[in-house]
This record gives structure tokens, C-alpha cells and sequence, in this order.
């Protein structure tokens, strides 16, 4: 029995032609109204006179692209490649970052027709044809190839077959070779579409209060951690726009992460009564529904805007030191690594412990990024690091050399990054350690203002403060750290200064309980021992002095007080004298004099 087609569908045969934006929702957070300007001028200027042209009709728009359909698969690749073209001409004066570029996919396919729209497998096709497309290309079927091979403006290579979301069978697609070719098309190898490294979306909190007037502190901390995390460096944080359409909705993290292009998710829920409030919050890896990281914050109710702001800044700080150590385990995994992968590497060794092993893992790290990316700032900036700390930290007899040569890496790259606040924070560091030490805290300063969540600032300006001969403001700054990042890996390096700056002051039994402290946190920092000993030697505990003088040699068998006396670090009277009593403390608990 032939069944009865339904009154009143019409189907045809149609080309069909899919576009958006590439990384519309990074734009739109950049930039929201030029952004939006830009596209509507495109569309005006470009894609609408070419498709009319080639007698298309768009069907519909679709906020960040559009829907079209053509009699002829020729007349679709033909509109697709004039305005790809024409829009590359009009936008090449654009920066980088604020370049819009289209995605397009193409499929010939039988469709319902409705006035205002298409449907059918066919346009499914197209669209996912379009998400697997480059910025500034175009992706089509094989159907598409055998119509228009020989017949366009415009040469396409075999990327083979496509296993496409939610299409049941494999997809053969042709890519369009642009500039001088497509290796990875030309090669025969399938394209792969990856999230952006060190990328998140901050999912709208849960308020679990029982009180609908609390919805604005929730919001505002959901806000305010999107701002705080796309500020760290190499991040790509999903706009907050974006993030709240998905408010209210049972979260399935997995096709959150698809559809947004994102390795991670954060969530979290707060809770107040009359009191205290409480924040829980956790971090998934969005492609296994995997739970990587997961913490409560309870804190009495004070003043909300204040609270709101330690609270991001808090979850801020953890997600960063969260999402490098998520990103270097990724990296492990990768069969042929790049640049960016090795820099998660690197700083994933440098922050176990400031040893020269470690150290020097991170160092291998670095160089094999620069080798393939000669020209990466970040892994400029992260060698220098390894200088820079391998030298305050005493770890080696080469202190000056390393010095000046982590100083021409950072201002070199500081000339091409102003904005860099670790690059600022490490170059006040070198400057504090060569007799400089008001120009290094200005420098500090400078880095805090870059981002005001910074804990590693404020405890370099108590370092500075240290140096100056002004220990007893040491604490009050590192306390400020602590109170952003108070589970932060490098906490122990921060705790140690005030232990020194005790010591500076003669509060000989206080600078034994702050580096007890860094101990608890990290015990392979070998400065920190040798530091412990010269406090209970001071104290008169020699037994124990030479305990931790052994613990420190232990990890440093190299450590001499000639390494130490041999930088300049200050002229400051006070610094001097607490420097004598140190290196004292050190003699009598048996450190060697080298």
C-alpha cells in the first residue's frame, strides 16, 4: 500500500548553505556592540549581494550566522567563495583578536519548505559540515564535489570521512585549500576541532537560600568570576550572556561542553542564612563528566559586596592553579604536544616544589615550546621564571648571570605584552634582587594593578618591604595573599619572607613558627630549612638547628652562605643587620660556608 504524503508539506531538492562566525561568543565578550556592528555591515556588504547574485535566498538568521538555499549546488559554492573572499578583503586591517571570519557548510539534501524555514537531514548535514570548517573556509559533501569539481572558482581537498553530531552514518567532505593549500586536508587526514586550551564556561550559581532576593548576590558572584577568569592569561571564559541561558536548565555538562567548544565547566550553588554563607563549587572536565576539583567556602555575613568580591577572588585563584594542573595532566597524554601544551607542562613541574630538579624539568619544558614556537611570549616569560626563582632562591653559584639574563628576556617581553602582570611581577623580583629594590616593588605594584587578584603581588611587595628594612610590614602583605589564595602551591614561598623578616626584627620564636609553616605546605623548598635553622640556632636549640640544616642539605647539597653573600640584594641598614644575624644563625647550625 503506497502511503499518502501529509497535505499541505512541500518538499524539493535544494543546495544548502550554513554559516556562522567563528568564536562569536569570544567576540561578542570581547566587544559586544562593534562586534554586532561588524557582522550586520558584513552581512550587508557581503553575503547578501553575493547570494542574490546567485539567485540564493537566506531562510533565516540564526543570531551569529545564517540559513540558505539554492536550485544549484554551483550557484551555493559560487555565492560562498565570493563572500568569503570579499569578506577576508574587508576585514584584513582587522586585529587578530576583533576579525570576523565565517565558517560555511554546504549539502545538497531533499527539504520541507516552510515559508520561513527548511528542515530535513540534509540542512543537519549542512550545519555540521559548517562546524567542522575553518574560519574563512568551506566545508562541503561529496554530493556537493561531484556537482561543482571543475565548475567554481575554487579547488577542494578529500578530508575523508566525517563522523558528524547526531548524523548516523559517516559524512564524506571535501575542504575548500586556501592561501597556498590545507596540509591536513592534502594529506588525507581527518580535521579534528578542539576546544581552546584553558577553556570554561561559569555556569549561572545555584541559590539555595530559599530566598528569591538573594538571586543578585548569586549573579553578581556568576559575573564577576567570568570577568576575574578571563583575565588569567591564555584563558577562553564563555561570555556571562552566554552562560545564563543556561539558568534554570538540569545541566548535562557533557553537551554544555560541545555545544559551547569548552574543556571545562564551573558550578556551584550559595547558601545564606541570617549568619554565615556558604559557596560550594566544582570544576568538570566537560568531556568525560569527570570532577576534578570540588570545595566549600563558608564565611560570616559582613558586608555582601565585600564578601563577594574574597569569594571570586578566592575561586579565581584555585580555578587558575585547578585548570594548569587539569591541563598539564591533558598534555601528558598528547602524543605530539604543541607550544601551549608544554607550557601547562612546564608549570605544572614548577609548581611541585622549587628544587633543581624540578626546576630544571620545567626549564626542558619551556625550551621545547620556544623550538616549536620560537616566537611565544608566555614560554619567553616562564624561562625567565625558572631564572629568576632558581636565583632568589639560592639554588645556584651563577646568581648574577641568570639575573641580568631573565632581565633582557622580560623587558624584551614586556615590549610586546605591557600588560603582563607575571611578566611585571618577575621583573620587580630581579630588580629586588640587585640592590633595586624601590623599582622592584613599583614593578610589583604594577603587576596588582594588572590584576587585582594577584596574591603573588602582594607577597613580592612584602618581599620588598623585607628588603627596603621594613619587615615588620612583611606579614600584613603576605597575609593579603593568603587571604586571596589561601591553598595556593606557591603559599610556602610566600610564608618564608615573613619568617626572614622576623628574624630582621629579632622575633626569633615567630620566624620558627612561619617557617614551620611553609614546611607544612611544601617540604622541597630548600631555602625555607636552612632558614628554620638559623632561627632555632638564634634560640639557643641547636639539636634542632642541626636537624633542619640536614633537611635543607638534603635537598640542596650545593647551598653555601658564600652563595648568599654573593648577591647585592639591598643597602638598607636594617636588611644588613638582619642579614649578618641570619648568616650567624646559619654558621652555628652548621651550614656550610662554601
Amino acid at each position: 500500500m503506497v502511503q499518502e504524503r501529509p497535505i499541505g508539506i512541500e518538499r524539493r531538492l535544494s543546495a544548502i548553505l550554513a554559516a556562522d562566525v567563528a568564536g562569536y561568543s569570544r567576540l561578542m565578550h570581547t566587544d559586544e556592540e562593534p562586534t554586532h556592528a561588524k557582522f550586520a555591515a558584513l552581512l550587508a556588504n557581503a553575503v547578501n549581494p553575493a547570494i542574490a547574485e546567485h539567485r540564493g535566498r537566506i531562510v533565516k538568521n540564526t543570531g551569529d550566522g545564517f540559513l540558505a538555499e539554492f536550485s544549484s549546488a554551483v550557484q551555493a559554492v559560487r555565492a560562498a567563495v565570493q563572500f568569503q573572499k570579499l569578506i577576508k578583503e574587508l576585514t584584513i586591517g582587522d586585529a587578530d583578536e576583533t576579525r570576523i571570519a565565517f565558517r560555511v557548510g554546504i549539502n545538497i539534501g531533499d527539504v520541507i519548505v516552510e515559508p520561513h524555514d527548511i528542515f530535513g537531514d540534509g540542512v543537519n548535514k549542512a550545519v555540521r559540515l559548517e562546524s567542522i570548517a575553518e574560519p574563512g573556509g568551506i566545508c562541503v559533501s561529496a554530493s556537493v564535489y561531484e556537482h561543482v569539481r571543475g565548475k567554481v572558482d575554487a579547488e577542494f581537498a578529500d578530508i575523508g570521512e566525517q563522523h558528524l553530531k547526531n548524523i548516523a552514518h559517516p559524512v564524506r567532505a571535501y575542504a575548500m585549500i586556501r592561501d597556498g593549500g590545507n596540509r591536513a586536508s592534502e594529506t588525507g587526514r581527518t580535521r579534528q576541532v578542539s576546544p581552546p586550551h584553558f577553556s570554561v564556561v561559569v555556569l549561572p550559581f545555584t541559590n539555595l537560600s530559599g530566598d528569591a532576593e538573594q538571586d543578585y548576590f548569586v549573579d553578581g558572584v556568576t559575573e564577576s568570576l567570568t570577568t576575574d577568569l578571563s583575565r588569567i592569561r591564555g584563558s577562553f571564559v564563555i561570555g556571562r550572556h552566554t552562560a545564563f541561558t543556561y539558568r534554570g536548565k538540569v545541566a548535562d555538562l557533557k553537551q554544555i561542553g560541545r555545544e559551547l567548544n569548552v574543556r571545562y565547566a564551573l558550578e556551584g550553588s550559595i547558601q545564606r542564612d541570617r549568619n554565615r554563607l556558604r559557596v560550594n563549587v566544582q570544576l568538570v572536565e566537560t568531556e568525560t563528566g569527570s570532577h576534578l576539583w570540588a570545595d566549600r567556602f563558608d564565611k560570616p555575613v559582613a558586608d555582601l559586596l565585600d564578601m563577594q568580591d574574597e569569594i571570586v577572588a578566592r575561586l579565581a585563584n584555585t580555578v587558575n592553579a585547578q585548570l594548569i594542573e587539569a591541563e598539564a595532566r591533558r598534555a601528558e597524554n598528547t602524543p605530539n604536544p604543541d607550544a601551549i601544551d608544554l607550557i601547562f607542562r612546564g608549570r605544572h613541574s614548577f609548581n611541585e616544589g622549587l628544587t633543581s630538579s624540578s626546576l630544571t624539568q620545567a626549564r626542558l619544558y619551556f625550551e621545547r615550546a620556544l623550538t616549536i614556537d620560537p616566537e611565544n611570549v608566555d614560554a619567553k616569560i616562564w624561562m625567565a621564571a625558572v631564572d629568576v626563582t632558581s636565583s632568589s632562591t639560592f639554588l645556584t653559584d651563577d646568581l648574577p648571570l641568570r639575573l641580568a639574563a631573565a632581565e633582557t628576556i622580560l623587558l624584551k617581553a614586556l615590549s610586546h605584552a605591557p600588560s603582563h602582570p607575571f611578566a611585571h611581577l618577575l621583573l620587580g623580583i630581579v630588580l629586588m634582587h640587585t640592590n633595586r629594590a624601590v623599582q622592584g616593588l613599583a614593578e610589583c605594584e604594577r603587576a596588582l594593578e594588572l590584576d587585582r587578584n594577584f596574591a603573588d603581588a602582594h607577597a613580592m611587595i612584602g618581599l620588598a618591604k623585607y628588603i627596603m628594612g621594613c619587615g615588620a610590614e612583611t606579614e600584613g602583605h603576605v597575609n593579603q595573599a593568603l587571604r586571596l589564595s589561601p591553598r595556593d602551591t606557591l603559599a610556602y614561598r610566600w610564608l618564608s619572607p615573613v619568617g626572614f623578616s622576623k628574624l630582621q626584627v629579632g622575633a626569633d620564636n615567630e620566624a620558627v613558627g612561619w617557617f614551620l609553616r611553609s614546611i607544612e605546605v611544601n617540604r622541597n623548598y630548600p631555602l625555607v630549612h636552612f632558614g628554620l635553622a638559623a632561627a632555632l640556632a638564634l634560640l639557643g636549640k641547636l639539636n634542632d638547628a642541626y636537624a633542619a640544616a640536614k633537611a635543607g642539605q638534603a635537598l640542596d647539597s650545593t647551598f653555601t652562605i658564600r652563595r648568599m653573600k654573593s648577591m647585592s640584594i639591598g643597602n638598607n641598614a636594617t636588611f644588613l643587620d638582619g642579614s649578618r644575624r641570619i648568616l650567624k644563625g646559619m654558621r652555628v647550625a652548621g651550614v656550610p660556608e662554601g
